[in-house]
């Protein structure tokens, strides 16, 4: 399959769901619904089965992990130098770092990712998953309390405020729970099989048109230019270095590799502004890169896509 026939529905469906908001085909109570469907129940399924009754291949966790969040770290690291030479402060900074490496690898990510490489590529986007939010959220956590430190709430209480609120998260209950039953070894039940594919069957197109439907609420207004910095190294440096330690520096299997680096070529998330906007810094910096980034991501993912199409060979 092109990689023109894998992006463009994808994006079609995006387009869709802004169009439905933008032209007041639903209410804004109806909008909210369908993401927080897609979100807490759809996805949540779609990944509870996945982990349950997918082939895992043999593969190295710790490479995965080393591959993606290789170029995280490589790229935190940069977007933190950067925002030094714009003079801005270390909080800042902090934003600017979640911004350039937390991309959009759930609502956008998996539907992609799934419908260019297929269920054979399950296990790799589960290891990346299971430990993207914990992770990125308690660095940044941890050094924004760092950055902060005269607050008056201490580095402790941060860290226990985010382990609660990762606790919740539909996404990561759906990936432990799913984990802790597969270690049972007593698979699915027919009919509830049947029940989680039939939500599982729906998570990747409403999670596309609600990514659209949320897409209306960002604008691309102000600090243009920690804007494009984010846009940058997120659609272009950090999933070139992926590749670099993906395919030839950790020599993962080829399908490990392009969920790699496939995964560190999504835009912007719109858990890098619910970041930004719990702290009140580049709010609106951020908002532009999750906007500007997933319409400039229609142009880098077919090339990306082609990139590992061809790998894969």
């Amino acid at each position: 399959m092109s990689a023109v026939l894998i992006v463009v529905p994808v994006f079609a469906l995006i387009a869709a769901g802004y169009a439905a908001v933008a032209l007041r085909f639903i209410s804004p109570t109806a909008h909210r619904g369908i993401s927080e469907f897609a979100f807490s129940i759809a996805i949540p399924a779609l990944l509870f089965r996945i982990v349950v009754v997918a082939e895992f291949p043999a593969v190295n966790a710790f490479a995965v992990w080393g591959a993606y969040y290789g170029a995280t770290a490589a790229i935190w690291i940069v977007a933190l130098l950067a925002s030094s030479v714009l003079r801005q402060s270390r909080a800042d900074g902090v934003v600017l770092a979640i911004g350039a490496v937390y991309g959009n690898v759930v609502m956008l990510g998996l539907p992609l990712t799934l419908s260019a490489l297929g269920s054979q590529a399950a296990g790799s986007m589960a290891l990346i998953l299971s430990v993207n939010t914990p992770l990125l959220w308690l660095c940044g956590t941890l050094q924004m309390a760092w950055a902060e430190r005269k607050s008056s709430e201490s580095a402790p209480l941060l860290v226990l405020r985010a382990v609660r609120e990762i606790a919740r998260n539909p996404i990561m209950l759906a990936l432990g729970f799913g984990f802790l039953w597969r270690l049972t070894g007593l698979g699915l039940h027919p009919v509830a099989d049947r029940t989680l594919e039939l939500l599982a069957q729906a998570g990747s197109p409403t999670a596309l048109i609600a990514l659209g439907i949320n897409l209306f609420g960002f604008r691309i207004k102000g600090q243009a230019v920690a804007m494009a910095v984010m846009c940058a190294l997120k659609l272009l440096a950090m999933p070139a270095i992926a590749a670099i330690l993906a395919f030839y520096v950790l020599a993962l299997p080829p399908i490990s590799a392009a969920v790699v680096v496939l995964f560190a070529a999504m835009p912007t998330g719109a858990n890098a502004y619910i970041f930004s906007a719990q702290y009140g810094r580049l709010s609106e910096a951020v908002s532009g890169a999750v906007a500007l980034g997933t319409v400039l991501a229609a142009v880098t993912l077919p090339v990306i896509v082609a990139f590992v199409t061809v790998a894969l060979r």
